[in-house]
């Protein structure tokens, strides 16, 4: 045969005979460089190579005596460099995969990934993102088609959330944003690393029904309505024979107002019982998400507000619905009417503790101590928190929670502090414990 015929069938016997020292070469070089971080010499794979090649030509074509003759040498050398150059190929992306593969995954990491800082915008010198939904929202199994205007609304919405949260909460937070917002009656999210969602929710189901609480009635009674009624607020019914306690669902004044004050207030600044949810609730949620105190340790996004204020009645002859224990509600659906005693509720302290540690320029935020890490095994006091890091521990976590651990406190993998301080320090102890 001409050269050129016995360069091809060479060609062909090499690919042939060269498939299973590849595939070999390829495995043997993830394994060792993703377990061992160690790279196979390329002799070595040259020697695996040719002696798996002379197993596998020999059970196949190489042991005819016709192909092993002197007259086919160009042939047979050309099926060596094919089975060479696959074989140094396949492993050189074994190795390649095996140095670019993430080691010792867990699903704690899983649960820890975050947006990608190319989706990430800088605002107020901090970072938000715009949680995009991709494609049509999906109806869920079980429940009846979702309306086409709160399907586009939740697809055409602008989702504006902290970037430094991680995806699974992100897609917590998403979801009971659209939950709150829309009075969903059930709503599944899930965000990638480029910001994009794929959301799949369900319609209302019911109305006042859903904001009862267990164990609880809803009794709407006539009565004069005290101005400034918001839902949630606790008031006391007195009718002729009894005094019952509730919580507010719903109120609206019907007739005159008290004081002269002017008619009823409109329905953009009313509480009552035939609103849906979403409109009060809905933007009860925006306000938590555009700025205020956060216990989690990420920042809100500095947007100016553009929220209303909480719908309230401006008093008067009208009626209010509270959720009574069970007992209560046969006596106050017997009276005729009732008087509504607003009952104070306190102030939160919390959230002047809060506003005062973001007035010193304080943050505070929660650190998982990680397996093997610099604070694992270690006490407090050893690690010098304070004085190294600038932060101070509020609290720690091991069994059960401890407030103000003193420099005995030893810290273990997977416990949980809430350390406070600035800004930067918090950062550089966050990565310190990472």
């Amino acid at each position: 045969m001409s050269l050129p015929v016995e360069i091809v069938f060479g060609v062909y016997l090499g690919v042939i005979t060269g498939i299973v020292p590849a595939l070999v070469a390829g495995v043997l070089g993830f394994v060792f460089k993703y377990v061992t971080d160690v790279t196979i010499p390329g002799l070595g794979v040259v020697v695996l190579a040719l002696a798996l090649a002379g197993i596998n030509g020999g059970l196949l074509a190489l042991n005819d005596q016709t192909i092993r003759s002197s007259e086919r040498a160009p042939a047979i050398l050309t099926a060596i460099v094919v089975i060479l150059m696959l074989s140094l190929y396949a492993h050189a992306q074994g190795d390649k995969l095996g140095a670019t593969v993430p080691k010792r995954l867990s699903l704690r990491k899983l649960r820890d990934r975050t947006l990608s800082t190319d989706v990430v915008e800088l605002v107020g010198g901090r970072g938000r993102a715009v949680v995009d939904v991709a494609g049509e929202v999906s109806d869920m199994e079980g429940y009846p088609p979702l309306p086409a205007e709160t399907r586009r609304a939740i697809a055409e919405g602008e989702w504006t959330f902290p970037a430094d949260l991680p995806l699974v909460e992100l897609e917590d937070r998403f979801a009971e944003r659209l939950r709150t917002e829309f009075d969903l009656a059930d709503v599944a999210v899930r965000i990638d690393e480029r910001a994009n969602a794929t959301v799949a929710a369900a319609p209302p189901t019911g109305a006042l029904s859903k904001r009862v609480p267990q164990g609880k009635r809803a009794v709407s009674i006539p009565a004069l309505v005290p101005t400034g009624i918001a839902r949630g607020d606790v008031v006391r019914v007195l009718t002729a024979d009894r005094s019952v306690e509730g919580t507010v669902l719903a109120a609206k004044t019907s007739g005159a107002p008290e004081s002269g004050a002017g008619k009823a207030s409109s329905a953009g600044r009313e509480a009552t019982a035939d609103r849906p949810d979403a409109e009060i609730e809905g933007r009860e949620g925006e306000s938590r998400d555009s700025g205020g105190p956060r216990t989690d340790g990420g920042e809100p996004v500095q947007t100016p507000p553009t929220v209303a204020a909480a719908p309230t009645t401006t008093g008067g002859e009208g009626r209010v619905t509270v959720a009574v224990d069970r007992t209560e509600a046969k006596a106050l659906l017997a009276a005729d009417r009732g008087r509504v005693l607003v009952l104070s509720r306190g102030t939160r302290r919390e959230y002047e503790l809060t506003t005062l540690l973001r007035r010193a320029g304080k943050r505070f935020r929660k650190v998982s101590v990680v397996p093997d890490g610099p604070l694992d095994g270690h006490t407090i006091g050893a690690v010098r928190v304070r004085e190294v890091y600038d932060v101070a521990v509020l609290a720690a976590r091991h069994d059960s929670w401890s407030l103000a651990p003193d420099g005995s406190q030893r810290l273990s993998a997977e416990d949980e502090l809430f350390v406070v301080g600035s800004r930067d320090a918090i950062d550089r102890f966050a990565e310190v414990a990472r």
